[in-house]
């Protein structure tokens, strides 16, 4: 319900782009294989645009006139569709480019977002060739809706866009660490999770949120209650304050330098094993982080593992993700909370922060 769909034109026009080294190099004849053929089949004519370099799509769709396609493909891992969310978004007329439809066909390691759409889809669960056929099939039936993006802002006065989620600790290091194994496809993060496990760090900083609603706490009970029209601070772009084509404010937060406003939440506790804020059900292909999230529910489902977890007791956690189980196993030290936005301050610049799983340097951010 409030979900409204709109139908790509026939025949229809799509910019494909493809990075062949993405996941285990195979993205490429993947392509001619299993996607070319359906795509042909639903008049969909494709322009091939194969990455050669990192930015190589940032750049593309920042500088491209993308009038002459009617649709976006991102074949490849998450990564690039991050370069080219944020490519649109550096464009002057980025109000209108961000109305031209996305998609994601899985073709990287994590392909955490391919597999949120297929769940919302109501497809069973699915992964490699099978999850590339039932998301290509998507693209082929042409619905379209909107999808929830928040905004970043760093310490360094970066400002980026984000489609998935956002980490510090064990789940980002485990990302990062792992990427020496991206041969082996998503094997690699089963692998990383071990190494990972083996020399369990603790992370120190101060996390910091606003509830979602003023009725819920951090339980890890919790479930998001649905906001109208998507009208949460995040989810809809609020129109910039400065000339034609500046980005949206950030009407929630207050500047990095300064106390988060008196109304949030400041978690007691400073050590974390982990802090993830992910606004998709899925952290990766065999990962149903947020089972309660859809592609705009106005929320930040943020989840935060305190210090002094047994390595048993997070195994047992990573497992039960598999199955969307893990809060169902009520331990002590995990917590749950839907928000709309939050703030995270490192003690010191220790550990790995990603975004969409690309790495960040270390430093204070909010989003």
């Amino acid at each position: 319900p409030g979900d409204s769909y709109g139908v790509l034109p026939r025949p229809c026009r799509a910019l494909v782009l493809l990075n062949p080294q993405s996941g285990s190099g195979r993205a490429l004849d993947d392509f001619h294989a299993v996607v070319q053929p359906m795509l042909a089949e639903a008049e969909i004519a494709t322009t091939i645009f194969i990455t050669e370099r990192p930015h190589h799509a940032h750049e593309k769709v920042r500088d491209e006139d993308l009038s002459q396609w009617d649709t976006l493909v991102v074949m490849s891992g998450d990564g690039l569709l991050f370069e080219v969310v944020n490519g649109l978004m550096e464009r002057p007329d980025w109000k209108d480019t961000m109305k031209k439809p996305l998609c994601i066909l899985p073709g990287g390691s994590g392909n955490a977002l391919a597999a949120s759409i297929n769940y919302y889809a109501g497809h069973d669960h699915v992964t490699k060739k099978k999850l590339l056929t039932n998301c290509t099939f998507i693209l082929c039936k042409g619905l379209h809706t909107q999808m929830d993006l928040v905004s970043l802002s760093t310490a360094s006065g970066k400002r980026l866009f984000s489609f998935l989620g956002f980490g510090w600790g064990f789940i980002s290091d485990v990302d990062i660490d792992s990427e020496k194994y991206r041969w082996m496809g998503s094997a690699r993060f089963t692998l990383g999770t071990l190494q990972c496990l083996a020399k369990l760090r603790v992370y120190q900083g101060r996390l910091s949120y606003l509830p979602a609603s003023p009725e819920q706490g951090s339980s890890a009970r919790d479930t998001p209650v649905p906001l109208s029209n998507g009208q949460a601070g995040h989810a809809v772009l609020p129109s910039g304050t400065g000339a034609p084509g500046s980005l949206p404010a950030d009407s929630l937060l207050a500047p990095l330098g300064q106390p988060v406003p008196a109304h949030w939440t400041v978690v007691p506790e400073e050590e974390f094993v982990l802090v993830y804020a992910i606004y998709q059900s899925h952290l990766g292909t065999n990962l149903l982080m947020a089972p309660a999230a859809r592609l705009h529910d106005g929320c930040i489902h943020l989840f935060y593992l305190k210090a002094g977890v047994s390595r048993l007791a997070l195994l047992k956690l990573f497992l039960a993700m598999s199955r969307g189980t893990h809060l169902d196993l009520n331990c002590p030290h995990l917590c749950y909370v839907p928000v709309r936005a939050f703030r995270l301050e490192p003690r010191v610049a220790a550990g790995i922060m990603t975004v969409d799983g690309e790495a960040l340097a270390c430093e204070p951010v909010q989003g």
